[in-house]
């Protein structure tokens, strides 16, 4: 298909073509109406630069940012490293009650979920513990600010989907409801995941006729109502009669979110709070040390055109052995339950293979705050006597780790480190120094395998099946309106192995246009010798 595609486009395009670009190529852009200028193309062949098209030339490069940070994230936090969720307190026990507060602190934990927090709160009860005298104070200060998510505006017309989901270091279930719709004759039932204290939901839906594999074109933004202490979501738009369907809506502010969530689940378990369940300052909690004791631990998205897709909302959790837990400076706290999640290359596999937006933001955010540790998993950076900001700090830490491998930063924009941004800026031939550090690197065999396999599996399953990069390409998409980009790994005819690199930042990549451009030089490298 590609060979006829190329043979196609060059008959159209004739001899116009950019002299530093391969006549295919050339040709793929001409046809598809798309300029040179608009165009960043890099191949290389170990050492050798075969293509090298505006290679310098700072654009937009959508999800292939990814890169940028989650190889620093291997290189400087290592394989073994995770997040962690902790629950501790300064009060003793009494007869079943904690006499004081209950400090559930936050640390980055990708895989805290509701089943993640059942767990914990049982090994409260497993402790004696029935009642909660004090507040329960939600610690997000890992991350600066805590809140990130508050005052934002939103980043497209889907604020409730997944991709936009905004982390911070306490993001439990990643703040995501599920909802299942089911409508028989002019009747729509309703169930709504997980259970939460005073949260319901009802639905303001019309039924209509039309099929039921077209369900989302009636869908329309859902909403929130409160009344007093509880809270309800409603559902706007339409919905096909006789019709099963589910989804994932992000609708609900955080706090709201863990606080309900923690209520109705300590609930179950026969527990009680005396006090508020609050978000503590910078002052209520301990920043921990590297000192530790050892402690028993605790075991639908819209198809939008302007991001990647994304992953099922949540791996599963992982209970932990016993361990050491960090020991705060002051005032002194001592260890309940833990939580850590996957280790990093899991993590960075979700992130490149279904280009993960909150999983890149909150891994881009663990480099200005934590580090690793071989015994915790990890632990939070000193104080570097800045008012630095998180994300500020992370960026240092990628600049500084470019410079170790030479790259040259110029015209770099970091905003969240996901891509999902307008103003992140990177050019083609920096992507390519950090796909060449890649393989040059200890956790080579990590970085390779969290990149999507052409023709097989993330966001490359669909693509280039008819293709001899078919299996042997692996490559990071990326894709906002306007913007379309690969980076990666592609094997050419020889069995050697090409670093590629294309961005288009172009309104005509649009309906398909720009994939089929990228696609072409995939295909040309992979039968180039």
């Amino acid at each position: 298909m590609f060979r006829r595609l190329i043979l196609a486009a060059l008959i159209s395009a004739g001899a116009a073509h950019a002299a530093d670009l391969p006549e295919p190529i050339s040709a793929l852009l001409q046809a598809a109406h798309i300029p040179p200028e608009a165009a960043g193309i890099v191949v290389m062949r170990g050492d050798t630069t075969l293509v090298s098209h505006n290679a310098q030339q700072s654009m937009q490069p959508a999800s292939t940012m990814k890169l940028f940070t989650t190889m620093t994230a291997l290189e400087q936090l290592g394989p073994a490293f995770r997040g962690r969720t902790e629950f501790r307190t300064g009060a003793e026990v009494v007869n079943g009650v904690l006499q004081g507060d209950l400090i559930v602190r936050g640390g980055g934990d990708v895989d805290l979920n509701e089943d993640v927090l059942l767990h914990m709160l049982q090994a409260l009860r497993n402790q004696g513990i029935r009642k909660i005298k004090g507040d329960v104070l939600l610690d997000r200060q890992l991350f600066q600010p805590a809140r990130p998510d508050v005052g934002q505006p939103p980043f497209d017309e889907y604020p409730w989907a997944y991709y936009n989901v905004i982390p911070d270091a306490l993001l439990t279930n990643t703040n995501l409801l599920k909802v299942e719709m089911r409508s028989t004759g002019n009747k729509l039932g309703l169930v709504m995941m997980p259970e939460m204290d005073k949260v319901a939901i009802r639905s303001e839906m019309t039924l209509s006729d039309a099929p039921c594999g077209s369900w989302e074109a009636g869908w329309r933004s859902p909403g929130i109502a409160r009344s007093g202490d509880k809270i309800e979501v409603v559902l706007h738009g339409s919905f096909p009669k006789n019709c099963i369907k589910s989804t994932s809506v992000d609708v609900m502010d955080h706090h709201d979110y863990l606080e309900r969530l923690l209520r109705a689940t300590w609930r179950k378990l026969g527990g009680s709070i005396s006090g508020e369940v609050r978000e503590a300052d910078a002052t209520a909690t301990a920043t921990p040390t590297a000192t530790v004791t050892t402690s028993p631990a605790a075991s639908a998205t819209p198809a939008n055109p302007d991001v990647d897709a994304s992953p099922a909302a949540n791996a599963d959790a992982q209970s932990t052995p016993p361990s050491a837990a960090v020991a705060p400076s002051s005032p002194a706290t001592r260890l309940l339950a833990e939580h850590v999640s996957r280790p990093l290359p899991e993590m960075l596999r979700d992130i490149n293979k279904f280009s993960d937006n909150t999983l890149a933001r909150t891994v881009f955010l663990m480099l200005g705050s934590l580090q690793a540790d071989p015994v915790l998993g990890s632990h939070p950076l000193p104080p570097d006597g800045s008012a630095a900001s998180t994300p500020m700090r992370a960026e240092t830490a990628i600049r500084a780790w470019l410079q170790t491998q030479r790259i040259d930063a110029n015209g770099l924009v970091f905003d969240n480190g996901s891509g999902l941004s307008r103003t992140e800026r990177a050019t083609p031939a920096q992507l390519a120094g950090v796909l060449q550090a890649g393989l040059k690197s200890l956790w080579m065999p990590e970085f390779l395998s969290s990149l999507p396999i052409a023709a097989t599996d993330g966001t490359m399953r669909k693509r280039l099946k008819d293709s001899p990069a078919a299996l042997r390409a692996r490559i990071k998409t990326g894709s906002l309106k306007s913007v379309i980009a690969i980076a990666g790994y592609v094997t050419d005819a020889k069995n050697q192995p090409c670093i590629v690199v294309a961005i288009l930042n172009d309104e005509r990549v649009a309906n398909g246009a720009g994939r089929t451009v990228l696609d072409g030089v995939i295909d040309w490298v992979a039968r180039s010798k």
